[in-house]
């Protein structure tokens, strides 16, 4: 029996949709790990004093590129950190490029590809602005709010990097799923609170940069006010799917949900009471890009999206409508 001949490689048969659904899958965690990672980066800038380490921006210095000598290390500390941005924008570029020519076409996939990826020179230009208003508290809590919104959506494009790409479909009463928004909207408020209570106090990112002037001590209470209100609204939600039978899958993320609150609040509460050791700050920073990951992940897990319906199967044994019996009219 002669062989089948082998299909020729194409650049569409490379990306076939099994293939390419784990190109885009794997491009899609490498992105939210790379902007969970410029958090991270930014606070050592921040922690290390090294905020002005460039003094201007685009440009490091007026006179050139890279950082002169007399910046020492924390020119390179503020460099290394531009330059890594460059790593984020390739990232993000591949995942955008892979989640666009995927067939069959995932419009989501491209969204949430093309916002990841289009945040991050708008992100460069709050950064450059920060920079050039000699890290005005105002303008680095904006910073660090925008890549706050960078890890949502990078994470909600994991999500979708690993259904089926069809309508949304509730898991839950609709209660619940007004219960998971609502927790969105509390996480925004913690983390924008945040970053007011960070303007307020020490680790400006240069140790000649003027505070906000707010007290310390009044918005570090309003800030942990917040949380706790985060923590039992999650709590609640744990309780209430429990009792509904819910998806497994979704207690187990709102679950995690809770063990990383609880974390991270155990974090702020104990680098308060010890006057704010860098470690720490470090660590709580981090906290709160993972909180918005799990967060944003176990929203998602209140609903399903299976496959998109495709053409019913044709029936080949079915009567073709157009063929008609011929019929002949009777004599009378």
């Amino acid at each position: 029996m002669p062989e089948e001949p082998v299909p020729a490689v194409t650049r569409t048969s490379r990306l076939a949709p099994l293939g390419a659904s784990a190109v885009v899958r794997r491009l899609a965690v490498a992105n939210l790990v790379a902007q969970v990672g410029i958090v991270v980066t930014g606070a050592a800038v921040r922690l290390t004093g090294s905020g002005l380490g460039c003094s201007t921006w685009p440009r490091c210095v007026d006179e050139s590129w890279t950082p002169t000598p007399e910046y020492g290390v924390h020119g390179a500390i503020e460099f290394g950190n531009r330059l890594l941005t460059y790593v984020l924008a390739a990232v993000a570029l591949a995942t955008l490029v892979a989640a666009w020519q995927h067939r069959p076409v995932r419009r989501d996939w491209r969204r949430l590809a093309l916002l990841s990826f289009l945040g991050i020179p708008a992100q460069a230009v709050i950064g450059g602005i920060t920079v050039l208003t000699q890290l005005n508290p105002w303008t680095v809590g904006l910073h660090f709010l925008a890549s706050s919104v960078l890890v949502a959506v990078s994470t909600l494009l994991v999500r979708r990097t690993r259904d089926g790409g069809g309508p949304a479909r509730p898991l839950v009463p609709r209660p619940m799923l007004l219960l998971g928004r609502a927790q969105l909207g509390v996480l925004g408020a913690v983390v924008v609170l945040g970053t007011v209570v960070t303007g307020s106090g020490p680790h400006a990112g240069d140790a000649d940069v003027p505070r906000n002037g707010l007290d310390p001590a009044a918005v570090t209470q309003l800030h942990a006010d917040a949380v706790f209100l985060l923590v039992g609204l999650t709590a609640a939600t744990l309780v209430a799917l429990q009792a509904l039978g819910a998806p497994a899958a979704a207690r187990r993320a709102w679950a995690w949900v809770l063990g990383v609150q609880l974390g991270q609040g155990a974090i702020g509460f104990v680098q308060y009471a010890t006057d704010l050791p860098v470690a720490l700050v470090a660590a709580h920073m981090l906290g709160s890009a993972l909180l918005v990951v799990a967060t944003v992940r176990a929203q998602d897990s209140l609903s399903g999206r299976g496959a998109v319906p495709g053409p019913a199967p044709l029936d080949l044994d079915a009567p073709d409508p157009l063929e008609r019996p011929l019929t002949v009219p009777r004599a009378r």
